[in-house]
């Protein structure tokens, strides 16, 4: 994978993790009610299945690339018209972002690892949402070492971004800045996933 792809994974990551959603809510949630520590486990425990996800999603892509071209140049399509659709979907967020950061019961540090992996591996948007970004990415001729990178990026910044959300966010006056930048996280994820989209079908 050449530095510019990958760099382009990367800041898709970014923007996702940092998108707000129910993954985020139960970090802030675990960070605020519990403590700081629930939240890394939480962001980390979310990682952990947002790693499993993607090692899933590489592994049957790379199966199909290489068994079927035509099926996968079509769930590349596919994949595009999603990220199209996932696009506008942030654009319109943007102009009304919320989210709940409301502290819920105490609970232990094996709760909050829980919450934090159910979010993600119960979740099976995520499961379409690694199909249509992989699928823009993985190649026929494409080495073990490529997809073990691709699976590294999105776990680590996943776990990254939560870790640093639960360090940052458990001063609950940072929440202010949160609210307050969401709106331009939002329509900068849009048009980055809408930019994917037009690559792929441009020649």
């Amino acid at each position: 994978m050449s530095l510019m792809l990958w760099l382009s994974l990367l800041l898709i990551c970014i923007l996702g993790a940092m998108s707000p959603g129910p993954s985020l809510a139960v970090v802030l949630r675990q960070t605020i009610g519990n403590g700081r520590a629930h939240g890394i486990l939480a962001g980390v425990s979310h990682a952990t299945g947002v790693g499993l996800w993607a090692i899933a999603t590489v592994w049957g892509l790379g199966l199909l690339v290489s068994q079927n071209p035509i099926a996968y140049q079509m769930l590349s399509w596919m994949g595009a018209v999603y990220l199209v659709w996932m696009g506008f979907n942030a654009l319109r967020f943007a102009s009304t972002p919320h989210f709940n950061t409301q502290a819920g019961s105490k609970q232990n540090y094996w709760g909050a690892i829980r919450s934090g992996a159910l979010i993600s591996l119960l979740n099976p948007k995520l499961a379409v949402f690694f199909a249509a970004l992989f699928s823009q990415f993985v190649t026929v001729d494409q080495s073990v070492q490529t997809q073990v990178i691709m699976v590294l990026t999105v776990a680590v910044v996943d776990g990254l971004w939560y870790t640093l959300v639960a360090l940052l966010f458990s001063q609950s006056h940072l929440l202010n800045w949160l609210r307050l930048h969401m709106k331009r996280i939002e329509q900068l994820t849009g048009v980055v996933l809408i930019g994917l989209a037009i690559r792929v079908v441009l020649p």
